[in-house]
């Protein structure tokens, strides 16, 4: 086990090194497109109105729901992908912490009552008006946009809350199926020091909120603890409902993130509370060679974090 450990590494690093990289970056979507294929097939093997998919924070959930609409559309249905996000309170009715602080990672943090309301009725065939969440404001808004489900719908909806019961009960199970997405695979160096997955959704929120919400390493890593408490409590006591386990690590995940995010790591202070994860971040990543964006697929899970993909990720 250790030596295929080193090996792997080591193949990661000699397949980019000797001109490689494109047929890396092929296995690694080779592996999410064949688990892709078998939850489509079971989809299709049922009679599945909602599909659900959870996962923890940077699990890669947006490009996965997109990801397997593709798949369920070239096999004649006709699905839909909708964020639960988009069903969050208005800032002013967000639950609070004990210290007073808004908890956004609470299921009660979704206008639950509404979201019931607007699933039966797309059940029954009826036409709801879509809403968005302007984030920045902290309120739901209703553009205009309406959806009712065609035949041979499919509603795909993703979300780290999916897989809780408490946002279909109202439906019943074998209509629904749930899928846990998350990465899976952790990472030895030598065959004793590993990188836990934890660490590959850590890089992903560190590179989205660097590049797209301005948020300096020091901000994200400050607030992990947060969120890492909220999975805990919200999201890892219903990923066994799961139909499905769905690993999004990727084989060249960490070539690629590092081109990313290593620049940014490497201006934390020494004197910052955070500069010991940021160092042992810059450690794991200084084990791999750097892989350019080019060669990664727009449609590749990794784009939702590094920037580039062709599904709306924002």
């Amino acid at each position: 086990m250790i030596a295929e450990e080193k090996r792997r590494v080591a193949y990661i690093n000699e397949m980019i090194e000797s001109g490689q990289a494109p047929q890396l970056v092929a296995e690694g979507e080779n592996y999410h497109a064949e688990q892709l294929a078998r939850i489509t097939r079971e989809i299709c093997e049922r009679d599945v109105q909602v599909v659900l998919i959870a996962g923890p924070s940077s699990s890669g959930k947006t490009s996965t729901s997109h990801k397997l609409c593709l798949e369920l559309l070239a096999q004649g249905k006709q699905p839909v992908a909708l964020s639960l996000d988009n069903w969050y309170l208005n800032g002013t009715l967000t639950p609070l912490k004990p210290d007073g602080s808004k908890d956004y990672e609470s299921v009660y943090a979704i206008d639950l009552e509404q979201l019931e309301l607007d699933l039966k009725a797309l059940v029954a065939g009826k036409e709801i008006e879509l809403p968005t969440f302007n984030f920045a404001e902290e309120r739901r808004e209703y553009p205009g946009e309406t959806l009712a489900l065609e035949n041979e719908a499919v509603l795909v909806m993703e979300g780290i809350h999916a897989l809780n019961p408490i946002l279909t009960a109202h439906l019943d199970d074998k209509y629904k199926y749930k899928i846990f997405a998350a990465p899976m695979s952790p990472v030895s160096l030598d065959g004793e020091t590993w990188i836990p997955t934890y660490v590959h959704r850590l890089l992903r929120r560190m590179s989205r909120d660097y590049r797209t919400r301005g948020k300096t390493p020091i901000q994200t890593i400050a607030g992990w603890a947060d969120v890492r408490e909220g999975e805990e409590k919200w999201i890892e006591p219903f990923r066994d409902r799961a139909d499905a386990q769905f690993d999004t690590s990727m084989l060249y995940e960490l070539p690629a993130i590092r081109n990313t995010v290593e620049t940014a790591l490497q201006t934390v202070p020494a004197a910052a509370e955070e500069y010991k994860v940021a160092e042992q971040l810059l450690y794991y990543l200084s084990f791999f060679e750097r892989l350019e964006a080019s060669y990664i697929p727009r449609t590749s899970i990794l784009r939702e974090f590094i920037g580039g993909s062709q599904f709306n990720v924002a």
